[in-house]
């Protein structure tokens, strides 16, 4: 019969890289990751905290380690709450290529989520139009609705907001992303 720890150990692995990859992820989104187990994911989460395999931040943000809590990337974290939205549907994700903060595969295409601040428009849109060997489909994550109009990207797929409690507001979607 195996024990607690031999049936939950795939998910303690895949949390931990979960922490280690994203840096700041709150505790929402790492239970996220786990759809239909999030009472275990808080569970392993808390017994991780307990044991300091994992640290917590006054802002309630999680890291692998204490010197990794120098502040998480707020475009980072938006990107998470994107990847989230059809985490159910991704076969597999990693920390992106600048100007990309997440790559993913779902349903068997290649996605890049890329986020593009205000301010930042031209000079993202300028990389992003240049020749890129294996470039995936984009999912481009804005600040305000109101960027999409300055936005010339190849290959995109959608564009979203994201607002302060994770609720992603797509703009253009596949029909591949429903969540």
């Amino acid at each position: 019969m195996k024990n607690r720890a031999a049936i939950y150990q795939r998910e303690a692995a895949e949390m931990l890289h979960n922490i280690s990859l994203y840096p700041g992820l709150t505790e929402e989104q790492l239970c996220r990751f786990f759809p239909e187990k999030e009472a275990t994911a808080k569970a392993l989460l808390a017994h991780m905290l307990k044991e300091g395999r994992v640290f917590r931040d006054r802002n309630g943000r999680c890291y692998a380690n204490q010197e990794a809590q120098n502040g998480a990337d707020k475009d980072l974290s938006r990107c998470i709450w994107v990847l989230l939205d059809f985490i159910d549907q991704v076969e597999y994700h990693a920390v992106g290529e600048f100007p990309a903060s997440i790559l993913c595969f779902a349903n068997g295409e290649l996605y890049e989520i890329v986020p593009i601040p205000q301010g930042k428009e031209t000079m993202i849109c300028q990389l992003l139009r240049q020749p890129q060997k294996d470039a995936g489909k984009r999912i481009v994550v804005v600040d305000d609705a109101a960027q999409i109009e300055l936005l010339d990207i190849p290959q995109a797929a959608g564009f979203c907001t994201v607002a302060e409690d994770g609720t992603v507001s797509y703009y253009k979607k596949e029909a591949a992303l429903e969540s």
